[in-house]
């Protein structure tokens, strides 16, 4: 086939190609006017906002004569347009009209505009009447300046309201819990975010809000018609939008929504708000944390770093859930050099690398070594001769303990003894040890040992030039050991979710706000000071197992049963901060009680006591060694029988426990005041003293 003969390729000016071409001719003239629009947006801005100050004016002229302007009227509107114009464009440039962007247009801006149309309304009136025209209508300057308010705000709030009834639902329904200014922020964000959120309603405690509307948001009812509610709106989430909700509050939203298989989700507290505002970027899954009462935020920090910053800091049990967290607050703090203490490598080396994450090469010593091995403590206080001394090893978990008691006095009293009294020797200034609200009355070998490591510090304190001082507190929620990661486990495992009984209740605080409180204890540094951290509310275990059911997304009782397996060996039905024989008064930092007890202990005395209870334990006699402690300690009182007798708690130990604890509150409160004991603690009535 020729050249000739072949079907030529149709030229761009081909009439086929000119009618398929329209569209994207159409396109591209669209596209270039938009980019000049753009590149021009200022000046369209000022032309526009200017076109509507003479159109206001005329129809202000137009309305004024019911739509007939007389001649004389017309010419002397044309006569001073030009004025207006110039006046008003130069009022708008200081209240911002030509700036911002419109679709954001909120009560500023409006504010601005009526400002700036009533400035520049009073400047032109006084120029008109200054210059003799007493023909212009007063009434005019009135209506001329509400109509163009209205066009200057209409225009702005036009592409809000487009976007508005244009928006397609969003995929998640959500119930908001809290009418007030989060609740109305966080509506405005949503209806403001096409797609994402759709508020169904508010729900609000204030009965003067219901009925009402925010954002076209209906006020459902308050929290006695949430279940309702929920039933009704069919949520797939509620959100609670009140940054400043007390736990308890958000306790009692979980409780009513454990029925419901309705995620929980929340906003950051007020602190974590730096500019008050909130945003559906905010919203975060509620957990157990949020639950727990909170310790005081407004501390100020200054006196721990005085404390801290430049000194020399030993922490024993470093690697533990308590002494971990408090080195990296004391690292925060930038002390001369940082000893970590811990005899167990794996945990070592986790802390030690992640303080050297977060803070670098800060002046950290990584240190193996037993608070047991006397040798071994004072090498280590030679050879860094730490200022501040905290003392965070000792066996805590209960259970283990009641089976192992001679190990609890070698690690909560000999290393306690040993530590204290090397600090003593090497000139540290202050020893701080981290106790427990178990050595409150006790039931626990545990809770008995570290009782005794209070009164060891006492003594010391007495005799000593280096300020000892205890600080006492519950629970704190991820702890090793705590009760929230067993029950996380068992929801994983299908449940049921197990809990020793149903009134046992505990005191629990977050691990870093607890630390927070240790430190600013420490900084007081009373000599021989036992110090309580106020822990809020106690919490029964079995509202907490629910609460945790009810944030893992699962129905309580239903799907996830929760069954009751009997107090354990040492196990109290409830804890206490302040025991017999002793006061609370408070210190001169929030939070934390100072303690005040009738009498001391007798030095010789608790010497000989204590070298008896260490002999019967290097010795392995568990029998003596609860013989002892109950001499020691005359609050101390185990289960019967023996807890380290017992394997397993069965449910007969659970009812001798729980007869025990009756019978025990009934006679501490018939008891009279005595002294007894080693120490010469002076009881008193529990109930009575009682944080």
């Amino acid at each position: 086939m020729s050249s000739s003969d072949t079907i030529p390729l149709q030229s761009a000016e081909s009439p086929a190609s000119d009618l398929f071409s329209v569209p994207g001719r159409w396109y591209r003239l669209w596209a270039e006017g938009r980019l000049i629009a753009l590149d021009n947006h200022r000046a369209l801005v000022v032309a526009a906002q200017l076109g509507l100050v003479i159109l206001s004016n005329y129809l202000a002229f137009w309305l004024r004569f019911d739509g007939s302007i007389p001649p004389a009227e017309l010419a002397l509107c044309l006569q001073t347009i030009g004025l207006l114009v110039a006046i008003r464009a130069a009022a708008f440039v200081p209240f911002r009209l030509y700036a911002g962007l419109w679709q954001y247009t909120g009560v500023t801006e409006l504010c601005n505009i009526v400002l700036a149309v009533a400035s520049s309304t009073v400047v032109f009136y006084l120029i008109v009447n200054g210059v003799g025209n007493a023909g212009y209508s007063r009434s005019i300057f009135f209506i001329d300046a509400m109509l163009l308010v209205s066009f200057l705000s209409g225009i702005r709030l036009s592409k809000r309201i487009a976007r508005r009834l244009g928006r397609t639902k969003g995929h998640k329904r959500v119930l908001i819990f809290g009418a007030g200014d989060a609740g109305e922020m966080i509506v405005r964000d949503m209806q403001n975010r096409p797609g994402e959120y759709e508020p169904l309603g508010l729900v609000d405690d204030d009965p003067a809000k219901a009925g009402q509307h925010i954002h076209g948001v209906p006020v459902l009812g308050g929290r006695s018609h949430l279940g309702e509610i929920i039933a009704r709106t069919q949520p797939h989430e509620l959100l609670v939008a009140m940054p400043g909700a007390d736990p308890a509050t958000v306790r009692a939203v979980v409780e009513i929504l454990q029925p419901f298989k309705v995620p929980v989700t929340t906003l950051p507290s007020v602190s974590d708000i730096l500019d008050g505002r909130v945003s559906v970027n905010q919203i975060r899954d509620l957990t157990i944390e949020d639950l727990l009462p909170r310790a005081a935020i407004d501390l100020s920090v200054e006196p721990v770093r005085q404390l801290i910053t430049g000194s020399r800091v030993l922490v024993t049990g470093a690697g533990g859930s308590i002494g971990s967290e408090l080195c990296r607050q004391i690292a925060a703090l930038e002390p001369a050099s940082l000893v970590l203490f811990e005899r167990y490598e794996n945990s070592l080396y986790a802390i030690t690398n992640d303080l050297l994450d977060r803070f670098g090469p800060v002046a950290i010593k990584s240190v193996i070594g037993d608070v047991t091995d006397a040798k071994r403590v004072d090498q280590v206080l030679e050879q860094y001769r730490p200022q501040v001394i905290f003392h965070a090893a000792a066996h805590k978990h209960v259970p283990l303990m009641e089976h192992n008691p001679c190990e609890a006095v070698k690690n909560n009293v000999v290393g306690t003894a040993t530590i204290a009294r090397a600090a003593a020797r090497w000139g540290v200034e202050r020893f701080i040890m981290i106790s427990t609200d178990k050595a409150v009355n006790p039931t626990s070998v545990m809770g008995a040992t570290k009782r005794v490591g209070e009164l060891i510090l006492q003594v010391l304190s007495a005799r000593s030039a280096t300020r000892f001082a205890t600080v006492r507190f519950g629970n704190v929620l991820g702890s090793n050991g705590s009760v929230i990661p067993r029950f996380l486990e068992q929801i994983r495992a299908g449940g049921p979710v197990t809990v020793t009984h149903a009134d046992i209740r505990r005191y629990f605080m977050l691990i870093p706000e607890a630390v927070q409180l240790v430190l600013h204890a420490a900084a007081l540094g009373e000599p021989g000071t036992v110090y309580v951290l106020e822990m809020g509310e106690q919490i029964k275990l079995v509202d907490m197992a629910r609460n945790v059911i009810r944030l893992a997304g699962f129905v309580p009782d239903e799907e996830i049963p929760i069954t009751f397996v009997g107090l354990r060996p040492g196990e109290k039905l409830f804890e206490e901060l302040v025991g017999a024989g002793e006061t609370a008064e408070p210190s001169s930092v929030q939070k934390i009680m100072r303690i005040r007890e009738a009498s001391r202990c007798d030095p010789q005395t608790l010497e000989s006591q204590i070298n008896r209870l260490v002999g019967v334990a290097i010795h392995g006699d568990t029998s003596g060694v609860i013989r002892q402690l109950r001499t020691m300690i005359p609050s101390f009182e185990p289960p019967d029988p023996p807890a380290a007798a017992v394997a397993f708690s069965e449910p007969g130990q659970t009812r001798r426990s729980e007869r025990t604890w009756r019978a025990r509150s009934r006679r501490a409160r018939r008891r009279p005041r005595r002294s007894s004991g080693a120490h010469g603690q002076t009881p008193s009535s529990p109930a009575g003293d009682r944080a």
